[in-house]
This record gives structure tokens, sequence and C-alpha cells, in this order.
């Protein structure tokens, strides 16, 4: 089956990514988004020909109609226009790679519209994930996950339908940059350092959030709201070899892994063609080549976001989103190089001060007003700090 596919945050790692996997299954693209990256959308419009485009603002849509003026593609704007493109009639399959809890309301748009949804946005979950579950039940939507840890786990699980007979969750890290360094060796951190990962080639927000292990918090809040475990049976072991990609440990004492390469492309493709696998063209796992597998415990002591993430999934309620957007806020002002390294995790933990929002929630709106709480709470952190 030929599958039609739209693509979110089609200009990221993850979204190029997606698109040299549907050049390898011959899929069809029904839609491209991106933030501003007007120049590269274009080229990917002139090559894939999708009906539908959207980008985030008036302004790069202005210049992507100027740009494009000689095809048939319809071109919108803003959330509205990405909601559309996630919910077109032709998708059989959403792949959403947006970068932030700017996903979240093309994730609920796909969900509602019935679509099948690959998940690389892994924002969704962690700050709406009450709300997500529950749309994808209500209309039957599936949720497949592009995070390689939770495409790893999805994977495991295969055949056990039942997570009954799931006990816990071995969720695998690299440990990013800064493995092994204590806090006063990350005081001075520059953003070229932070953007040095040492397995995978990301954007900026992603590679900074594996630097400060929130990237790895934020997947244990999702793998809460993918697979249906509490917090405190999700173990966080740090992999530096990044072969294995989690494992999961069965109720007889069973445990079962997932391993390859470290190339997204692998859990990528699954997504889109599940539940069939067909070939790939990545590079095959050699155990000798590696000759060893290494796992050390998580440093909860100098990770404050790791550790904050943990407090915020116990907590519920709407903490998850608090912690997130106290993040995003953080990250965006040390990329700008206005606050240090170690100011992010000191700032996302301080958001969980934010106790009026450990409480159930039901719609968009309470999720966006939590989420900018928590940024006006760094931005008047921020300002006293200066």
């Amino acid at each position: 089956m030929r599958k039609k596919v739209a693509v979110l945050g089609s200009t990221g790692s993850i979204g190029t990514q997606t698109l040299d996997v549907i050049d390898h299954l011959g899929y069809e693209v029904t839609a491209l988004t991106a933030c501003k990256n007007v120049d590269v959308l274009e080229q990917q419009a002139r090559k894939y020909r999708p009906r539908y485009l959207a980008v985030s603002d008036a302004e790069s849509c202005q210049k992507l109609r100027q740009a494009l003026s000689d095809l048939p593609i319809e071109i919108c704007c803003g959330e509205d226009g990405l909601c559309r493109a996630a919910a077109l009639t032709e998708n059989d399959i959403v792949v959403n790679a947006v970068v932030g809890i700017a996903g979240l309301a093309p994730t609920l748009a796909a969900l509602e519209a019935g679509k099948t949804l690959a998940l690389a946005n892994k924002e969704s979950l962690v700050a709406g994930g009450h709300l997500v579950t529950q749309t994808a039940r209500r209309t039957g939507a599936e949720i497949l996950p592009v995070d390689s840890e939770h495409s790893a786990i999805f994977q495991c699980l295969m055949g056990h339908t039942d997570h009954s007979e799931l006990s816990k969750i071995f969720l695998t890290a690299s440990g990013g940059p800064f493995f092994g360094m204590k806090k006063e060796q990350l005081q001075k951190i520059s953003v070229e350092q932070a953007m040095d990962h040492p397995t995978w080639k990301m954007g900026g927000k992603i590679t900074v959030d594996s630097a400060t292990l929130m990237n790895k918090g934020l997947e244990l809040i999702e793998a809460v709201w993918l697979f249906g475990l509490p917090p405190e049976e999700i173990e966080i072991v740090v992999h530096r070899e990044s072969v294995i990609h989690s494992a999961v440990e069965l109720i007889d004492g069973s445990v079962i892994a997932q391993m390859g390469v470290p190339d997204m492309r692998i859990p990528i493709q699954l997504a889109l063609t599940y539940p069939k696998r067909m070939p790939g063209r990545t590079k095959r796992l050699s155990f000798t080549d590696y000759g060893k597998l290494t796992f050390f415990p998580p440093d909860f002591e100098t990770f404050d976001c790791l550790r904050s993430c943990v407090k915020a999934a116990h907590m519920g309620g709407l903490m998850p989103c608090v912690v997130n957007g106290a993040n995003e806020e953080a990250v965006s002002l040390f990329l700008e190089r206005k606050i240090p390294f170690l100011k992010i995790g000191e700032l996302v933990e301080a958001s969980l001060s934010l106790t009026e929002y450990q409480k159930d929630y039901h719609s968009m709106d309470e999720i966006k007003e939590a989420d900018g709480a928590a940024r006006q709470f760094v931005q008047k952190q921020v300002a006293t700090y200066l």
C-alpha cells in the first residue's frame, strides 16, 4: 500500500529523516509544515508536490506563497494551518515532529480526525497526556511512538496486548555530553559545548535537553502515558553506546530489549510501515564491533531537570506541563546566551513551586494557562537574577 503521509516539522532533524524514509518506501506526501525555514520548505515542496503547506507566521507564509506561486499548493499559517495539515482527509498517517508544546494542538487535531499518529513530539504527552490519550480512546485513533526509546518499548511489547503482564520499563539514556561531570564542572558550559551531543545529531532545543537530561525526564513522563505504568516502575539507565534503545521486564522476570545501531530512521520507518516491517537501508548492528555494552545509574543530584521531571510525574495534574513550559523558556534564554547552563535546571526545579496546577484538567485552555504561568515564572525569576 502506498501510504499518504503528512509530515509536521518537515525541516527539522526528524522531519528530514522522515522524508528520507518516505523516499525509500515510495510513499506519498500530502502535507508539509515548518516553523520559519521557508527556503528548505520550498525545496521540499518542489520535490514532493504536497497539496498543503503550513508555516508558523504570516510573514513566512507570504514569502512561501511568492516563492511557490507557480505551483498549485495551498499555503496557510499559524496553529490553525498546522492543525488543518494534521487533519487532512487523505492522510493515512501523520508524523508529528514539531518541536515543543506547539505540537500539542496538531496532535489533538490528528487524533480527532481519527488519523494514525506517528508521534515524535514528546511534549504532546508531557503537557497534555490525559487529553491526548482520552481523545485517542474516544476516536479509536492509533498513536505510534517515534522516539527511539518509546519505539523500543513498543516493539518489546508486540504480542503482549495485555499490559498487566508488564512489570517494569528500563528507559535507556545516552547520558549526554556531560556524563560523569559534577555541578562544579558545569559552571561555565557554553552553548557550543551543550550542542555537541556524543550520539545523535538533532535540533538546538532537543540537543540542550539531552545535555541537561531534561529530555530523559520528558521521556519518562511520556512513557507513563503511552504504557500505563506509574513513574516508580520506570527505571532510567545510562547506556553510553545507545545500542539497547530500551527494555521491558515482564511479571515472570523475563527482560526483553530492543537493539540496533543509533539511527532514527529505524523507529521512523517502523511507525510508517506498522504493522508490517519493510527492508531498511540503515547500517546493521555488529556485536563484535562494540565488544561490550555499559550501564550506569543516572546522576539525579547533578542534573536538576531529570530530578524535577520525576517529581512532576509523581505530583501529577498539570505539573508535567509546568516543568515543560519552564524548560522551554529557560532553554530559549540559554541559547540566546542570557543565562548560564546550570540556570536551566534551577529554573525548572523552581517551577515546581506552582502547586496550584497540581490538579486534574480537561481542556486545552487549562494546559495553555499552566504553560503560560510557567513561562512567566521563569521570566520573573530571570529578571531578578539579571
